[in-house]
């Protein structure tokens, strides 16, 4: 495993002293990978940070609650995971479309390194939720519609990463995972305002804008575990990216200058 708390190496110098213009504000794989290096490892804190704290006020400061008893607390996991799998999708959607329409290499290489993260985010809400619903409604699941567009969004993840490794062109592979992952942007409204439009068995939405129906102590665990989930996904995103830069770029002289200084 790679030392990303060494020294700055030689690509990482020469990326920092390339003029502004030049350095299109670290667009370039060769100036983004020792950014990103350097980032990762604040990240990873603070999702350790985050994540203790937000852990410790859901399971042992916040109460029971009057109807669910100890059994809502699974709101810690389910919440951030649920909020998570459509932002990722968002960001993955915003990192594509940019790559299609400058046809840059940064924003595709963002975008398949989000993918994953993105679809473990689904799967940990489809799969908390069942443990919730099952206590709750007395079933795992019901074709409900806060439900069902969750898992659609499960198979678009799966889609855009199973798209992209069908297609061995890097460029052909962006453009098609980013046409891909614009359509299903249409989702995201249909999850958030499935239980306003439909009947469902869900709940109503708990947290929004300015106001919240849950007490301030499991608000702020809620809140604290998301924080850890962005950071989480923030910090392997990066690792991911740089990763998938390596591959790409295999070639590219800055390349083999990293893999000779490891």
């Amino acid at each position: 495993m790679e030392n990303v708390s060494r020294l700055p190496s030689l690509a990482a110098r020469r990326a920092m002293s390339l003029p502004p213009s030049k350095r299109r504000r670290f667009a370039s794989p060769q100036a983004f990978y020792p950014l990103a290096g350097r980032m990762i490892p604040w990240f990873w804190a603070l999702a350790a940070v985050f994540g203790v704290a937000g852990l410790v006020v859901g399971f042992f400061i916040a109460p029971a609650d009057a109807r669910q008893g100890e059994g809502y607390r699974i709101i810690f996991l389910h919440v951030p995971a649920s909020w998570m799998s459509m932002f990722v999708y968002l960001v993955m959607a915003f990192w594509a479309g940019l790559g299609l329409v400058f046809n840059s290499r940064l924003p595709g290489t963002m975008a398949r390194a989000l993918a994953p993260t993105g679809a473990l985010f689904a799967f940990l809400s489809l799969w908390t939720g069942a443990l919730w619903g099952k206590p709750m409604w007395g079933t795992w699941w019901a074709w409900d519609a806060r439900l069902t567009s969750e898992l659609i969004l499960f198979f678009l993840y799966i889609g855009f990463i199973a798209l992209q490794a069908a297609i061995d062109d890097p460029r052909r592979a962006d453009r098609a995972g980013a046409i891909l992952a614009l359509v299903g942007v249409v989702n995201i409204p249909i999850i958030y305002f499935s239980v306003k439009w439909w009947n469902t068995l869900h709940q109503g939405t708990s947290i929004s804008l300015g106001k919240s129906a849950l007490p301030a102590i499991v608000l702020w665990g809620v809140l604290l575990c998301a924080l850890a989930c962005w950071m989480y996904a923030v910090a392997v995103s990066l690792t991911r990216a740089r990763r998938i830069m390596l591959e790409r770029e295999k070639d590219a002289p800055w390349v083999r200058e990293e893999l000779d200084l490891r």
